[in-house]
């Protein structure tokens, strides 16, 4: 369902710079079609790259612009940040009662108009999001409207902490050790080229509890993981958590045969020149711009 999200970022979202890379990184962890997520600061400086300021202004601009939600109710694993997409929600809301109603025309992006679902808390304890404090629901922060300026939106993220798998104890987080960003001698430098690293166990974990693995195979899995390496052998190396976050995106956008294009719907052209494919094109936009300056080097 992440690809759900990301999708609706890709082709809806007026976000740039980055707000865009928070919005899809937050984006790539949703779970259902409630596109409720949470996400902790460190693990988002981590995925896009840009300082600690720059992160927190963003989100500042993607709630403003009611892009994203922050659910003061809900809590994740180690009381994280829960996000919300609620034009995500109410866009993926209206392609259901499309294809449930058998109508073959494109459905229009969402607009703050557009009733947006009510949130199933109950759904979302299977993915470690809870109310706090035993409530089941309570405010959100999302724009209010009219207001010149309102109370601070961030929570002191914890500390070491990022994306846990949907399902079970007995795998490792997915980013169970972040390691420590923007201060030298990190880790998180040291980069390798894509033939040269290797699926970690917390990738592979993710892979299985998707239903990737399921829907690809092992064989189909060990293809599209040489289909990977092969388109990007003539890349710069990286680090080991872009290549990872590269994989995953390339994983989830791998297709089975037969399987039909959930997104025939709104936003459909032709594919990019190049012999590039539109999925393949957003990941090298996305690439391109975590190469970026973000004013903090």
């Amino acid at each position: 369902m992440s690809s759900d999200a990301r999708e609706w970022v890709w082709e809806h979202s007026s976000s740039r710079g980055t707000a865009r890379l928070v919005l899809l990184s937050i984006a790539d962890r949703v779970p259902d079609e409630q596109c409720a997520a949470w996400a902790s600061l460190s693990s988002l400086i981590e995925r896009t790259n840009a300082s600690r300021t720059a992160v927190r202004d963003a989100l500042d601009k993607l709630i403003t612009s009611s892009e994203l939600e922050q659910r003061d109710d809900l809590q994740g694993p180690q009381r994280t940040t829960v996000y919300r997409l609620p034009l995500a929600a109410a866009f993926l809301a209206k392609v259901k009662a499309a294809e449930q109603e058998g109508s073959s025309a494109e459905v229009a992006a969402a607009t703050e108009a557009d009733p947006v679902p009510e949130l199933k808390v109950e759904e979302l304890r299977q993915y470690g999001i809870w109310p706090k404090d035993g409530t089941d629901s309570g405010p959100s922060r999302r724009n209010p409207t009219g207001t010149a300026s309102g109370p601070s939106r961030r929570n002191p993220p914890p500390r070491r902490y990022g994306f846990r798998p949907l399902e079970g104890t007995d795998s490792d987080p997915q980013n169970r050790s972040e390691p420590k960003v923007n201060r030298n001698g990190s880790s998180s430098t040291a980069v390798t080229p894509a033939s040269q690293w290797q699926v970690d166990p917390a990738t592979h974990a993710w892979a299985r509890q998707q239903g990737h693995l399921t829907r690809l195979g092992e064989d189909g899995l060990r293809s599209a993981d040489a289909k990977w390496r092969t388109h990007r052998a003539a890349w710069k190396p990286r680090s080991a958590g872009a290549w990872a976050a590269d994989w995953r995106a390339w994983i989830a956008r791998e297709r089975t045969p037969g399987r039909p294009n959930l997104y025939a719907l709104p936003g459909n052209g032709p594919a990019p020149a190049g012999g590039m494919t539109r999925a393949e094109a957003h990941t090298a936009a996305l690439l391109a711009a975590l190469d970026e300056p973000t004013g903090t080097e």
